[in-house]
């Protein structure tokens, strides 16, 4: 799961695992012996676990007791991911309705960690209980990898927690390693540290150092002097101009990559020009300035932060060997694997193993006393360097020198690198010099630095992007429901368009941008609701969240300013481990509860599961009903609250004591003259979105009446042709609740006969599909047995079998017609249909279904006129 789900709302960040416990299901752990011991000596950690005790020490309190071997598994996978460097500590086991059969729940902070994690604890419980030696060092390094690959770094991960301190909601993108922050018209992107606000030639001018020099000085900026070489006969020149020492570093180049400093002779100078060659052809050779290494930062033309900083190094002690002495210093629990922790572990490399060649030592030779060895040749914190923060001491002129740099060269987010003896003193006193500018800086030294204060560089970065007072989010309408969802989003839409707000919406039949699709499919999940608020367009999200996104992956935002629930039925039981209509109540009861504070959850007040659903949200409430005389309306309106309610023919709006009425149904195309009472329930809730979003009767009024239903508009929703001899409605409808509502409408209709083309689908229950044929019995005379595409795990003549028997419970003597292919059942049914008749074609594929209707049509105009 990626967001709130049916599982969890406050940790949206979770695996859920089923785990069947086979022979073990009554297995506890008190039961196996030495369980609890090994466990704890594998994992220390686990005497922190409250569990639900609610203390530490309470996981293994229940293990002593005795607990289920799931609960093991889901600890193990919490204890697994912190041991890693990402801490876990959410977790719950539930048990299903099929013996043995357990949900895990745990929180992860990387995905794929969760998942390996999954897997793991799994494997160790499994070998642990055959009483097996077990070893979690492999688990734990792939761990470590995992967070290494996919973890987004530092001084992203400081700027995206200041974001969402602030409630600006986030979107990574892994692929192409951007953070998007703030949804739709409002947002900013990140890449580490650099923002969509930084200037291409900026970063042009800072990754050529040669470029960055030239115009340095040109301002009066202190740099060192240099020469850019391509070849060893070039280095041999600049080093005559120069003199010894030197510093080699690629043109192009980031993080210290193929730097070397300090360079004495010609043998480490060469060596350094290679090593910067791998990096770039053109080599720049520099002035070696001696020094401290200070990194100053500047944000928004601010000077914000500065570090002093250090390469790796270990202190003799005389008795130690260098390999211990860096093991050591491996030991401080500050230091951990990559960007795990403040600072990184120091590796002995090709580099360290060099500077050890250089100065005739090996990693068994032992430093006399005090004496200090440089591992790295650059002091970056990702080689295993420290920092120190030095803020307080840089001199104002050394300030007002980094805000100039910053402008001189255009970056939002600026990092200097200066070569000084003390910062405290203007650099040009020091004989300082100013060695790089970096266009995406790193922020780790000045938010953790090894020593002095950690500053909260990261919140000027957000003021910047976000100044406060400005948007970061754009209103999310969602809507959920077993039927009406698609009718009531599309809707909605139209009457917020109408309104002139540039709308993304989410459909069963795609993604619509502005009125138009972009993308199209069943896209009612997480990613069709993150596509519309990536979208840089949209300034409001009208999002449509079926079942199957919310138990698949959660969903994609945190929070909606309105959910709109439409009713809840049977439909899909037994899939997902929804088994009963409680259930899917639960599932559909995740939009309400995200809804914010100021918000509101728009609930049927017909519908007694969806009414139970106003229950302890945080939000405000806005009721629906088809009756005026609801005692739920009436108390809710009595206490102040709003509602929308069909009553005296019209649609209107409670709100206090006031009835304000919006329009006549009969005036709405939508409800077709009144007829289609299910899209009475889509109107109340899209009248409510409306007023909630603050557009006035008048206005709501006119959107109703331009909404006219077509296959254009509401394609696959009660799309009615008149033919010359027959009406046709094709319509989605493919579970009871919304076959019912159809069923109604047609019962009103006067037509005879009434052909009904219909077929079952084979993941739902056998009564389900019975149902069907029952439902099809009562109102058609008439009925065709199509077969969708895709029988879902099921044989055709078994779907078919189970129709007719519950055709058979309602009309013994109908005898349906089986045609398996959609339009050759609705071919058949249009040719041979006796005039006045009424074809209602239950659709799978809807576009060829309306441009068969439309050719049929218009060879019957054709053959009409010829007839005259």
């Amino acid at each position: 799961m990626r967001g709130p789900n049916y599982w969890s709302i406050k940790h949206p960040k979770i695996i859920v695992l089923k785990l069947d416990l086979e022979d073990l299901q009554n297995t506890h752990t008190d039961e196996i012996p030495n369980l609890a011991q090994r466990l704890l000596r594998l994992f220390p950690g686990l005497h922190k676990h409250r569990s639900y005790v609610g203390t530490e020490g309470g996981f293994v309190r229940l293990l002593n007791e005795g607990t289920s071997l799931s609960k093991v598994v889901q600890h193990i996978a919490l204890e697994l991911q912190t041991v890693a460097g990402m801490d876990s500590g959410y977790g719950r086991r539930y048990a299903t309705d099929q013996p043995g059969v357990d949900i895990v729940v745990f929180s992860y902070q990387q995905e794929r960690a969760g998942e390996y994690a999954a897997h793991a604890a799994v494997r160790i419980t499994e070998a642990l209980v055959r009483g097996e030696r077990v070893s979690v060092v492999q688990d734990v390094a792939r761990l470590h990898q995992i967070r290494e690959d996919e973890y987004f770094g530092p001084s992203t991960e400081a700027i995206v927690r200041e974001a969402v301190n602030r409630n600006i909601p986030y979107i990574q993108n892994k692929e192409m390693g951007l953070i998007q922050l703030g949804f739709g018209v409002h947002q900013k992107r990140i890449q580490a540290a650099m923002t969509s606000n930084t200037s291409c030639f900026a970063v042009e001018n800072a990754g050529d150092k040669n470029q960055t020099k030239l115009i340095l000085e040109e301002a009066g900026i202190p740099v060192p002097l240099g020469r850019i070489v391509k070849t060893s006969r070039e280095l041999e020149h600049a080093i005559d101009e120069l003199d010894y020492p030197i510093v080699t570093k690629p043109l192009y180049g980031n993080q210290g990559k193929g730097a070397s400093i300090n360079l004495h002779t010609w043998k480490e100078a060469l060596k350094g020009f290679t090593e910067a060659q791998r990096f770039s052809e053109e080599v720049m050779v520099e002035q070696f300035i001696q020094g401290y290494d200070y990194r100053l930062l500047v944000i928004d033309g601010k000077f914000t932060a500065a570090a002093r900083r250090t390469p790796a190094l270990v202190v003799g002690d005389g008795k130690s060997t260098i390999r211990q002495l860096i093991n050591q210093v491996n030991k401080d629990p500050r230091r951990g694997v990559g960007h795990e922790k403040a600072l990184t572990h120091i590796k002995v490399d090709k580099i360290t193993r060099g500077i050890l060649r250089e100065r005739g030592l090996t990693l068994q030779a032992v430093l006399p006393a005090g004496e200090v060895l440089h591992l790295k040749t650059t002091a970056n914190l990702s080689t295993g360097g420290t920092a120190t923060d030095v803020t307080d001491l840089v001199h104002p002129y050394n300030v007002l020198m980094a805000e100039r740099i910053a402008g001189i060269i255009g970056l939002d987010i600026c990092g200097i690198d200066v070569i000084a003896s003390d910062i405290a003193i203007p650099l040009p006193e020091a004989r300082g010099a100013v060695i790089e500018v970096n266009a995406a800086p790193g922020l780790r030294m000045h938010i953790s630095p090894t020593e002095g204060l950690p500053r909260n560089v990261a919140e000027p970065i957000i003021n910047m992007l976000f100044p406060f007072g400005c948007p970061s989010r754009i209103p999310i309408v969602a809507i959920t429901g077993t039927n009406g969802k698609t009718t009531t989003t599309r809707l909605s839409a139209h009457i917020l368009n109408f309104k002139g707000h540039k709308v993304g919406y989410t459909t069963t039949d795609g993604i619509y941008i502005q009125g138009k699709r972009v993308v199209k499919g069943d896209t009612t999940g997480a990613y069709s609701s993150e596509f519309v608020l990536k979208d840089p367009t949209v300034n409001y999200a009208v999002l449509e969240c079926a079942r199957g996104g919310m138990l698949r992956t959660g969903l994609a935002f945190r929070q909606c300013d309105i959910g709109v629930v439409m009713n809840v039925s049977e439909d899909h039981l037994g899939l997902g481990d929804i088994h009963t209509v409680e259930d899917m109540a639960r599932v559909k009861a995740v939009i309400p509860k995200i809804v914010c504070s100021q918000g509101y959850a728009v609930l049927n007040a017909d519908d007694e599961l969806v009414y139970e659903m106003s229950h302890g949200l945080r939000c405000k409430i806005a009721l629906f009903s088809l009756d005026e005389e609801n005692p739920r309306i009436m108390a809710h309106i009595a206490k102040g609250g709003l509602a929308a309610v069909y009553e005296a023919g019209f649609i209107s709006i409670f709100k206090n004591t006031y009835k304000i009425r919006v329009d006549r149904v009969a005036d709405i195309p939508l409800t077709f003259g009144g007829k289609a009472k299910f899209n009475i329930y889509n109107v109340l809730a899209a009248t409510l979105v409306a007023y909630i979003s603050h557009l006035e009767i008048n206005e709501i009024r006119t959107a109703l009446r331009t909404f006219i239903p077509s296959p254009e508009t509401t394609p696959g929703r009660m799309n009615l042709f008149r033919l010359p001899k027959a009406e046709v409605l094709i319509d989605y409808a493919h579970n009871i609740a919304s076959m019912q509502a159809i069923s109604d409408f047609i019962k009103h209709t006067d037509a005879s006969p009434k052909i009904g083309i219909i077929a079952g689908i084979g993941d739902r229950r056998d009564e389900d599909v019975k149902q069907v044929g029952r439902l099809a019995a009562e109102v058609f005379d008439e009925i065709i047995i199509r077969q969708d595409k895709d029988l879902r795990g099921r044989n055709g003549e078994e779907i078919n079998h189970l129709l007719k028997e519950g055709i058979y419970m309602v009309k013994p003597e109908l005898e349906p017609k089986e045609i398996n292919q959609e339009t050759r059942a609705l071919a058949y049914a249009l040719e041979y249909a006796p005039e006045g008749s009424f074809i209602a074609l239950f659709s799978e594929d809807i576009p060829e279904a309306v441009k068969l209707v439309e050719n049929f049509r218009v060879i019957q105009h054709r053959e009409a006129k010829s007839e005259q």
